[in-house]
């Protein structure tokens, strides 16, 4: 089972992407779970940090057993605009997850990453998935964390500034760190234990060159199963 990640752009994403015939497209595809990340109503008053002119509306997920030019085409058919890879998904914190369909709790973040030019893919790697991963835990308020590694595209079409996409992180938080700081990195309201958590988060950021470049989409989780 191969894991297929999609950034999607356009109108009405929040309504199409929970389409039944979407669901039976991608099923017919060899499809057997979908997970749907919206910027819908639900995460309005969240932050969002985009790369280019749009931000990215949504981001999709599918797990199938069928060629990935079906899975493209399905979303195509419901999006203006698809980028997407294939994935290894890793999982520090494994989620809550029911799959029929209803709304997960809290704000789920997917960041889009891309490797600086400076660092080799073996030293980024060795700095997100071995020194920075420990620290994103120990500072943040996540209740699930998923990072998922860029295999390779499969919208070779897709532009250059998704096409350079090495890696997407998905990270779920309370609800309240929309506005509350405290909330979403969990300093139980100390300024200075937030301050701290700031400092020590930011500066491993750096390291990984995730300070620049970087797509962030607040959205809403929504998982299915198609079998």
């Amino acid at each position: 089972m191969t894991k297929l990640m999609f950034a999607l752009w356009g109108p009405d994403l929040t309504a199409s992407l929970h389409s039944a015939d979407l669901r039976e497209a991608l099923k017919a595809a060899g499809a057997e779970r979908l997970q749907v990340n919206v910027d819908d109503a639900h995460v309005a008053p969240a932050m969002r940090i985009p790369t280019g002119d749009e931000p990215i509306g949504a981001i999709v997920s599918v797990w199938t057993s069928g060629p990935a030019d079906v899975v493209v085409a399905a979303l195509t058919a419901v999006a203006e605009r698809v980028a997407g890879w294939e994935v290894e998904e890793r999982r520090p914190i494994d989620p809550p997850e029911t799959w029929d369909g209803s709304r997960s709790e809290g704000l789920a973040n997917v960041a889009v990453l891309r490797r600086p030019d400076e660092l080799s893919q073996e030293e980024w790697l060795h700095r997100w998935l071995v020194d920075h991963t420990p620290i994103a835990i120990a500072t943040q308020a996540t209740f699930g964390y998923l990072q998922n590694v860029v295999v390779a595209p499969v919208t070779p079409d897709a532009p250059p500034i998704m096409a350079q996409v090495h890696a997407l992180v998905e990270e779920l938080f309370p609800i309240e760190g929309m506005s509350d700081m405290h909330a979403f990195y969990g300093s139980g309201g100390d300024d200075a234990v937030l301050n701290e958590r700031l400092t020590t988060l930011m500066a491993s950021v750096a390291r990984i060159g995730a300070d620049r470049d970087l797509d962030l989409v607040p959205t809403s989780r929504y998982l299915y199963s198609l079998t």
